[in-house]
């Protein structure tokens, strides 16, 4: 097994291929171990594929992945992690914005125990309305719903352990928040100050319009962090806020009306004649119940899920056999 793999996404970045693999080659040819670079062309309508061909045939430890079509960065990171055999995992963009010089510093806090160690651009070099406002922002929101507090989730220059990657699974947009994910199942994460360049050559790929993905991504994580082996927790919860004024509506109504039956006045005539008294609570009787039933579903589901496929509720570290006398 090697000691690194390098993962990195490609889209449209022909002009910046070639100045990023000889920075690599520089910066980890002096941290001597074992390495090989992976990069995943993210179905590029440039010349990307032909330059990573190209640089493929100087450079040995290159590895080269195309897609059929553009499937998006997790996609290409996915991938990546699937073909990796190094012991640590790191990935950058190829934009030439994260420095792969940084790479040491990585390594240093993963030898220092951690299992994720994540970039933090803190003198980032892009436009402040457009993207550094909403990143902070973001941040602050995904470190407050997940528990895991970083202040750059965007980065994509981070280091991961291979045995904590194994147990993750990326779906969506879903990438920023590996270090959320590999907390869930254990893992320990810090942060270190990279730097961050301008961008030399073509565009951004991503701008503020991926916004809306990146907010429901977090709803998904969030359900997986807290209720993915326990659904009926949050839909069981749903069900009983609508199902309790419900019935405590539908007998203050009740009593309402055998007051008036039975003394001949109530002390809430007027309202029980209004129809919003009549139909509120059977409406909110019936959403407590859809919930509760959808809690207990995602229950059943949950549980072939695991089952059918033998999928573990738990992570192990490590184990430890006592040596037989």
């Amino acid at each position: 097994m090697l000691d690194l793999s390098i993962v990195i996404p490609v889209y449209n970045e022909e002009e910046s291929l070639g100045p990023l693999c000889e920075k690599l080659t520089a910066a980890l040819s002096e941290l001597g171990k074992t390495y090989e670079v992976i990069l995943v062309d993210d179905g590029s309508t440039d010349r990307s594929w032909d330059t990573l061909l190209a640089l493929a045939k100087r450079h040995p430890h290159l590895h080269v992945i195309r897609f059929r079509k553009n499937f998006g960065q997790t996609a290409a990171m996915s991938a990546g992690f699937r073909e990796a055999s190094g012991e640590v995992i790191i990935t950058l963009d190829a934009d030439l914005q994260n420095d792969p010089a940084d790479i040491p510093k990585l390594l240093a806090r993963i030898a220092d125990g951690y299992d994720v160690v994540s970039g933090w651009r803190r003198d980032r070099k892009d436009t402040f309305i457009s993207r550094r406002v909403p990143s902070i922002l973001a941040n602050a929101l995904i470190s407050r719903l997940t528990g895991v507090r970083l202040h750059d989730y965007g980065c994509t220059l981070k280091a991961y352990r291979r045995e904590v990657m194994k147990n993750v699974h990326l779906y969506g947009e879903m990438h920023r928040f590996i270090p959320a994910l590999a907390h869930w199942v254990g893992g320990t994460v810090d942060e270190v100050v990279v730097q961050h360049h301008a961008r030399q050559y073509g565009t951004s790929k991503y701008g503020i319009g991926r916004t809306t993905r990146v907010i429901l991504d977090l709803l998904t994580v969030k359900f997986l962090l807290r209720y993915s082996t326990r659904p009926i927790q949050i839909f069981g919860k749903l069900g009983l806020w609508f199902l309790t004024p419900g019935l405590l509506m539908l007998l203050w109504v009740v009593l309402a009306h055998l007051s008036y039956l039975v003394f001949g006045t109530s002390f809430g005539a007027g309202l029980i004649k209004r129809p919003f008294w009549l139909i509120t609570p059977f409406m909110l009787i019936l959403f407590g119940i859809q919930f509760i039933s959808l809690g207990l579903l995602s229950e059943l589901q949950t549980r072939t899920y695991h089952e059918s496929q033998g999928k573990p509720i738990y992570v192990i570290k490590e184990v430890v056999n006592s040596e037989e006398s």
